[in-house]
C-alpha cells in the first residue's frame, strides 16, 4: 500500500465527504487520462467513492488494456459507459457496449478486456446497504 507521500491523489475517504455528492463522469475521465503516469496494463482508474460497504471505481482503458483474473469481496457492477469491453468469468463471457451492465456475485472470479479504447464505472457493495439480507441462489 502506497504511503501518503507516494498516493497519486488523496485517498478518497478524504475527498469529499459531503451527505450528497454529484460526480461528474466526464470531467473525471478527462482529468484521470490527462494524469502524466503512463497507465498500468492499458488502463487507468480512481477510486470516485469509498464510504461504507460502497466502492465506486472509474476506469479509462486503451485498446487492448485489461485487468486480470481477480475478485471481489462484495457484489460487483460494471457498467460500460463507452466504447466495448469483454469480461470473462467461469460462466462464459460477456461483451458489454455503452449503457450496458453486468452484474456479479461475490467472490466470483473475473477479467475485463477493452476490445477499443472504453471507460467503465465499477460498483462495489461489500455488504448490505439495508437490503434483503436472504441468501442468493448459486448458479
Amino acid at each position: 500500500m502506497p504511503t501518503s507521500e507516494e498516493r497519486l491523489r488523496p485517498h478518497p475517504n478524504t475527498r469529499d465527504t459531503r451527505p450528497v455528492l454529484s460526480l461528474d463522469l466526464s470531467a473525471a475521465v478527462r482529468a484521470l487520462e490527462a494524469e502524466p503516469q503512463p497507465a498500468t496494463s492499458g488502463h487507468r482508474q480512481i477510486s470516485l467513492l469509498h464510504r461504507g460497504p460502497l466502492r465506486l471505481l472509474l476506469f479509462a482503458f486503451e485498446a487492448g488494456g485489461s485487468l486480470p483474473a481477480h475478485h471481489a469481496p462484495g457484489q460487483v457492477v460494471i457498467q460500460a459507459l463507452t466504447g466495448r469491453l469483454e469480461v470473462t468469468t467461469p460462466h462464459g463471457r460477456s461483451e458489454l457496449g455503452p449503457g450496458q451492465v453486468l452484474v456479479l456475485e461475490p467472490e466470483l472470479p473475473h477479467s475485463v478486456s477493452a476490445v477499443v479504447a472504453s471507460q467503465m464505472l465499477l460498483t462495489i457493495c461489500l455488504g448490505l446497504l439495508g437490503g434483503d439480507a436472504s441468501p442468493r441462489p448459486r448458479a
